[in-house]
């Protein structure tokens, strides 16, 4: 038997090392693939897209806030990963009824470090866990050496509209902007504010304006409407999964990165 603990602090108990698990986080779900654990994931959420053929393999059991509990009871599960932003209290106590609920918060690179870590002591794929960490610790060297003498911009950055939301501080997105050397204007506000548009000059008047992919789809129309209302801001729209999945996404995400910047300088 062994005893772990989240990242909330909460122990949890195993009498064996976890076989059957279920994700209910998008991009852990990318993570447990990437270390190796593919066979062991028995259900994920509708919004698990990478890699894509798990659409076809495993079983969906619903969405991050709401889910099938009857299919997964039946998953028979030996625990289900969670997140503290992506799920909520509510459904991580429900689920805590079925079986030993993982929960995962996520803000720094430390936080994302940990994780991977906490995944490898876990799940017994250690070996695994530390290559990862080792591959994106040398991305991420080589990311800041590349960086480090790009100015620093003015950014906001747009998750939603009706009403339009950005994210603030204390979130993974805000550390992400943080290495990109842009200095985001809602820093001191709130997690993700609700704004008003035609308050933009007056609250930082930004020379970058990211348009997220995801959880909002921004388009064509949006831009224009929100360019309104800015002085000389670029607009960028901008793959979400990028700068806010965590885990190993942040490997792929460091390469993104220097394409952004490119683009900014041309």
């Amino acid at each position: 038997m062994k005893i772990f603990k989240d990242q909330l602090g909460r122990e949890i108990t195993f009498e064996n090392t976890p076989k059957r698990i279920i994700s209910l986080v998008p991009s852990q779900t990318e993570l447990l693939y990437d270390l190796g654990l593919e066979k062991s994931l028995v259900g994920i959420t509708k919004f698990c897209v990478h890699p894509y053929h798990f659409k076809a393999t495993k079983t969906i059991v619903g969405g991050t806030k709401k889910v099938h509990f009857d299919k997964i009871e039946a998953l028979q599960p030996d625990v289900i990963i969670c997140n503290k932003e992506e799920n909520t209290l509510e459904l991580v106590e429900k689920l805590s009824e079925i079986c030993p609920v993982w929960v995962t918060d996520v803000i720094t690179f430390e936080d994302n470090f940990g994780m991977i870590s906490d995944f490898g002591k876990l799940f017994n794929c250690r070996t695994e866990s530390q290559k990862w960490l080792d591959k994106i610790n040398f991305a991420l060297s080589d990311f800041n050496n590349y960086i480090q003498n790009k100015p620093l911009k003015k950014a906001a950055y747009f998750i939603w509209k009706n009403p339009y939301m950005v994210a603030g501080s204390n979130t993974y997105i805000d550390t992400l902007l943080q290495l990109n050397h842009f200095k985001n204007i809602y820093e001191n506000g709130s997690r993700y504010p609700e704004i008003e548009i035609k308050k933009l000059r007056l609250e930082g008047d930004p020379d970058v304006v990211f348009l997220s992919s995801e959880p909002y789809p921004f388009k064509e129309e949006d831009a224009f409407e929100i360019g309104r209302f800015t002085h000389h801001a670029k607009t960028v729209f901008v793959d979400g999964e990028m700068f806010s999945w965590h885990g190993t996404r942040l490997l792929k995400a460091l390469p993104y990165f220097k394409q952004i910047q490119e683009r900014l300088a041309f």
